[in-house]
């Protein structure tokens, strides 16, 4: 069996949605990286299986163009922070179902560093299954950084 050891870790992915839940597995795996002096691609999936259903008249344009933005800020968000750090971040901005863009891009990292995904409520419940199906599908370990709640219901 052949053993994995930490400094084989060369290219980590971050993938972000721009949410708060994420920013503790940012921190991580910047912290990963720094450590062993890896480096990092921000990952920003703009999910098109939302906008499947809808014609492409200007309210889904202009709807496309925030959530692209959302997208652009978060990945910058991951650069300043490695810039701060000293960790090189590249940034990636791209379309299509999150879990399987993820996984996609998983292929040509050593490891993915990431939140649960998810802002609130319903939608939480949809986009943690994001992490979930990475989790069982990524072709690399997955290291899944859970952000606490401001209020721990048991």
């Amino acid at each position: 069996m052949e053993r994995t050891t930490m400094n084989q870790f060369k290219r980590i992915l971050i993938p972000t949605d721009g949410s708060e839940y994420t920013k503790a597995a940012i921190a991580q795996g910047l912290e990963l990286a720094r450590l062993m002096n890896a480096e990092v691609t921000a990952l920003y999936v703009v999910d098109q299986t939302s906008f499947v259903n809808f014609p492409m008249d200007s309210t889904v344009v202009s709807v496309y163009s925030l959530l692209e933005k959302e997208g652009k800020d978060a990945v910058d968000y991951v650069r300043q922070e490695g810039e701060r750090l000293g960790v090189k971040v590249d940034v990636a901005v791209v379309e299509g179902s999150p879990a399987k863009k993820i996984v996609d891009e998983a292929k040509d990292y050593d490891m993915v560093v990431m939140g649960t995904l998810g802002r609130s409520g319903f939608s939480k419940l949809l986009l943690g299954s994001v992490a979930e199906r990475v989790v069982r599908f990524a072709p690399c370990p997955v290291l899944v950084v859970r952000a606490a709640p401001r209020e721990e219901k048991a």
